[in-house]
């Protein structure tokens, strides 16, 4: 599979940077109702944290950094029993409360509850490895046959009123072949879905070509709680889900990302930002348009834009008129809205959507051993570390200070093991080089 198209010039990098985010991730529980392959996080029962252990994270994260949101994650945030409360705190400092859960603890009552705490949006995690095999509806069902799911979700929601609704699924190698009709199902529901997420598979498998180390003790890569055994495909790139994506609409294009600490040309964040309806998508916005929301809401908020309101996302048709000027992705999204009004002038009564598709790029390991990570990651998280001090880290690798008492070291294998070994070093190599 090729690399698409889409050079580095073309491109808003976002300006995130650690002490100024859009995003930063609060866990209050690592509790969860499911266990999902390939989560990032070990199933804890009983974790939940205090109120008030909250609230010091909170202090803490807004003395080291100002952020348009709160992702409230865990474990499942709805399983922790003072998420109302947790709400209110988060809305109360002027932050905008996310939460990221399976959704299954959501009822209709306690969404209602918790709009009224002061809950901005969701993002669901639904997909097919998420082990939903207790509810016999779900079990076994493909990405594609999910959507019943997702709409359910996107509905209530919709029912409720007011509050944002995002999607995110983790790919694999195996899953790859139905995010172009994932994003086809975003568009038939633009009114009511706002963002599409894509976050790409990372585990250790058995033919990783490394050794891990805390200081000079190596660790089992079996011990380490984000392992399988089963030789997985592990390095799907953010272009290689572009191109699938392109499969089915030619004309998809990013506008903004986050590359990688180690390469600045890897797309660790890849945002795309649609404008449409139910029946066509115009256009894609270009990254003068991205550009010119991150300044403006810095300017007027000092903070930049994470989630945007449903209101605000309705907005469509005033963009492409308003901002056509700025952005020529805008303005060909208003030539295509143009030509679509001219074969029905009624369908001018039909709004215009705004919606995002992110790709999310996790942790790549690089020939060296370093780990490439989100530069400006958004999901950066709290810990305090076994002298007591305390510091933002990435939260998909808590794990490893959580068990270890530091983030681990890899180290390449030696030429000298087994001819197995030496054939992986070589192709993990040549796969990393490549890029």
């Amino acid at each position: 599979m090729g690399k698409p198209y889409f050079p580095i010039e073309s491109l808003y990098r976002m300006p995130w940077t650690m002490p100024d985010n859009g995003i930063t991730w609060l866990e209050p529980t690592s509790q969860c109702n499911l266990n999902c392959y390939g989560c990032y996080r070990k199933n804890i029962k009983d974790s939940h944290k205090s109120i008030e252990q909250i609230k010091h994270e909170l202090d803490f994260f807004q003395s080291q950094r100002k952020s348009d949101c709160i992702s409230i994650a865990g474990g499942d945030p709805l399983v922790y029993p003072n998420i109302i409360e947790l709400v209110k705190e988060i809305k109360s400092r002027g932050l905008k409360p996310i939460i990221n859960t399976n959704g299954i603890a959501l009822t209709k009552q306690l969404l209602h509850e918790l709009k009224k705490a002061g809950v901005f949006g969701f993002t669901f995690h639904i997909d097919s490895k998420q082990g939903r095999g207790r509810e016999e509806k779900w079990r076994n069902k493909n990405e594609v046959e999910l959507n019943e799911l997702r709409l359910y979700y996107a509905e209530m929601l919709a029912a409720e009123g007011g509050i944002a609704c995002s999607f995110n699924s983790t790919i694999y190698s195996d899953t790859l072949q139905y995010v172009p009709e994932l994003v086809d199902w975003a568009q038939k529901h633009i009114d009511i879905v706002d963002t599409m997420v894509f976050i790409l598979f990372r585990y250790i498998t058995p033919n990783t070509p490394f050794d891990f180390y805390i200081g000079d003790s190596k660790i089992v890569w079996t011990d380490i709680h984000y392992h399988s055994e089963y030789e997985e495909i592990v390095d799907l790139k953010s272009p290689m889900i572009v191109e699938k994506i392109r499969e089915k609409f030619p004309d998809f294009t990013p506008s903004a990302f986050l590359n990688g600490t180690h390469k600045a040309d890897d797309y660790k964040w890849l945002l795309s930002e649609r404008i449409g309806n139910r029946d066509k998508i115009f256009g894609y916005t270009g990254k003068k348009f991205m550009e010119l929301v991150m300044i403006s809401y810095h300017f007027m908020f000092d903070k930049y834009l994470s989630y945007a309101s449903p209101k605000t996302l309705r907005m469509g048709r005033s963009t492409m008129f308003l901002l056509s000027v700025f952005d020529k992705g805008v303005r060909k999204a208003l030539k295509n809205y143009l030509k679509y009004l001219v074969v029905n002038p009624l369908r001018f009564f039909k709004r215009a959507h705004l919606q995002s598709i992110l790709i999310i790029q996790p942790p790549d390991l690089m020939p060296n051993g370093d780990q490439s990570m989100c530069d400006g990651c958004p999901d950066i998280t709290y810990w305090k570390d076994k002298d007591g001090k305390e510091k933002l880290v990435w939260s998909c690798r808590l794990e490893e200070p959580m068990k270890y008492g530091d983030f681990l070291r890899m180290v390449p294998k030696r030429e000298k093991g087994t001819e197995k070994e030496k054939e992986n070093v070589l192709h993990y190599n040549y796969n990393n080089l490549a890029d």
